[in-house]
């Protein structure tokens, strides 16, 4: 940036999944402001005895200052402290929280050390009564915060009959950087170690297994398909993992589905299929 005075300091909060969407855009964020010039810190919460996690990984290669913060379950009131004493020592410009553990648990932090609080809210749990009330939660809590940017317009709508106030809500969706070159047919297909093209038709679907991404529905597709010589490959990992399997086998076509497990840069290998679907 030309101008000293333009520069940012700023501070995002993120209890990251393993794997997933709201990992990509905190690192692209993350990226993007550092390469304009900001300071940025990003703050990484784990469970405790877990030593690292690849979205710290290539944030540092980015040149993103990363601050570890594992922690036992449920030490929220630890949790707080951490982000109060940073907010004390680097006094950011901005807090950008991610995720509905940071809304709800540090939301609240930077406003009482006068700073703007920023969340993003990437979608909702869904799924069982257990995420419900932690969506019922989250919404409860945007409703102080400063900013709140929804990444689609039913997200927005949801914010909305949730009590946050419009003129606080931003819909920005998310983009695709292009960072990764898609592979060619062929070695797309050997990476995932699937045969060469012939016969049937393979299709993937990729992202994590949880009730909100909806796995469930790409299995009942297969199952209706006339045609069963078509494949399936499922990449991803999540808690449904074990429940798909089964209701793969409940709808016999358990053996027309690979189950590849978390594969790191997804999106270069979907030309291994002729049809594909993303839900990270």
């Amino acid at each position: 940036m030309s101008n000293p005075r333009d520069r940012l300091t700023v501070l995002h909060v993120t209890a990251p999944a393993p794997f997933g969407g709201l990992q990509r855009v905190v690192e692209a964020l993350a990226a993007g402001q550092r390469r304009a010039g900001h300071a940025v810190h990003v703050v990484v919460i784990l469970d405790a005895g877990v030593p690292d996690h690849p979205l710290a990984e290539a944030l540092r290669r980015a040149g993103v200052t990363v601050e570890l913060l594992p922690l036992p379950a449920r030490a929220y009131w630890r949790e707080r402290a951490a982000i109060a004493e940073l907010c004390r020592r680097l006094r950011p410009a901005v807090v950008h929280t991610h995720g509905y553990r940071p809304d709800v648990v540090d939301g609240a932090v930077p406003r009482r050390h006068g700073i703007p609080v920023v969340a993003t809210v990437h979608g909702p749990a869904g799924g069982d009564w257990k995420n419900r009330f932690y969506d019922w939660l989250q919404f409860r809590a945007l409703r102080r915060f400063d900013a709140v940017v929804a990444v689609s317009r039913g997200i927005v709508e949801r914010l909305t009959r949730a009590g946050v106030p419009k003129d606080r809500i931003v819909l920005l969706r998310n983009a695709w950087s292009g960072s990764g070159v898609p592979l060619s047919r062929e070695a797309a297909r050997a990476a995932l170690d699937l045969p060469a093209p012939g016969g049937g038709a393979r299709i993937g679907w990729a992202g994590r297994l949880t009730a909100a991404k909806g796995p469930d529905l790409v299995l009942e597709a297969l199952a209706r398909l006339d045609d069963r010589s078509v494949r399936l490959s499922m990449l991803g990992d999540g808690p449904e993992a074990r429940a798909l399997r089964l209701r793969a086998a409940a709808a016999g076509v358990q053996e027309r589905v690979t189950w590849h497990g978390v594969v790191p840069d997804a999106g270069r290998l979907l030309p291994a299929f002729e049809g594909s679907t993303s839900f990270f």
